[in-house]
């Protein structure tokens, strides 16, 4: 698919799929809600003492559980919206809350190896090279990582499978495969658009902060469908 082809596509998905902005809205309302309570928990802890601080410090423990679960399948949900982009099917992924959480903690696990490593050589070779050659050293490692990591998210997504993303040699070659220039091409696009969103939220502000505020939540889901649809379609070529 051209760039082109891929951004129009990514752009139409959401409105054609308002379940899928609808259930995502909603999840990601329930976590703002949950991690809002969460955080009045421990406050109310801290400002308690003895059974009334227990509770409260409780229910703020069980807020963060129950955040942590939903952030986990809003993540696991968008993995799935990359793999109806990979297998360029028009419908919407549903809710399967154990496969999803755990391919969103294997995403977890995936983007941390895949930035430590760079991490780990740029301190290596910080102890031999001069600052300037390790600057420009360390500038490469990281966006050759950064690009393998989103090719990672892309064979995760695919496959369910953890051993295929943490395939970093396979990752870097898929860079090649998918065309360098293109997934910059789109990368560069997407940054766009987000920032002509965050524009007309803000000028949106300006008039009426609450309207803003609906704008931005519903624009926020958007981008996050039109992102994962955009990553997916960009990785079936």
């Amino acid at each position: 698919m051209s760039i082109g082809s891929i951004i129009s596509d990514a752009l139409a998905y959401p409105f054609q799929n308002v379940k899928a902005l609808v259930l995502y809205l909603i999840l990601a309302l329930i976590a703002a809600l949950i991690g809002g309570s969460a955080i009045i928990g421990f406050i109310g802890a801290y400002h308690s003492t003895g059974f009334s601080s227990a509770a409260f410090a409780g229910m703020g423990l069980i807020g963060v559980i129950i955040f942590v679960l939903v952030y986990f399948l809003i993540e696991g949900y968008g993995l799935d919206v990359v793999k109806y982009g990979i297998e360029r099917r028009s419908d919407s992924p549903g809710i399967d809350m154990g496969r999803q959480i755990s391919n969103a903690i294997k995403l977890v696990v995936v983007t941390i190896v895949y930035f430590i490593i760079p991490v780990i050589i740029t301190f290596v070779l910080g102890l031999f090279l001069r600052n300037w050659l390790v600057s420009i050293i360390a500038l490469i490692l990281f966006i050759v990582f950064a690009l393998a990591n989103f090719m990672a998210k892309c064979r995760l997504a695919k496959t369910d499978d953890l051993g295929a993303a943490l395939a970093i040699g396979e990752a870097i070659g898929d860079i090649s495969r998918v065309g360098f220039v293109k997934i910059l091409g789109v990368a560069a696009i997407v940054v766009i658009i987000l920032l002509i969103i965050s524009i007309i939220v803000a000028l949106l502000n300006k008039l009426n902060t609450t309207l803003a505020s609906i704008i931005l939540a519903i624009a926020s889901v958007y981008f996050v469908l039109f992102y994962n649809r955009a990553v997916g379609l960009l990785y079936s070529d």
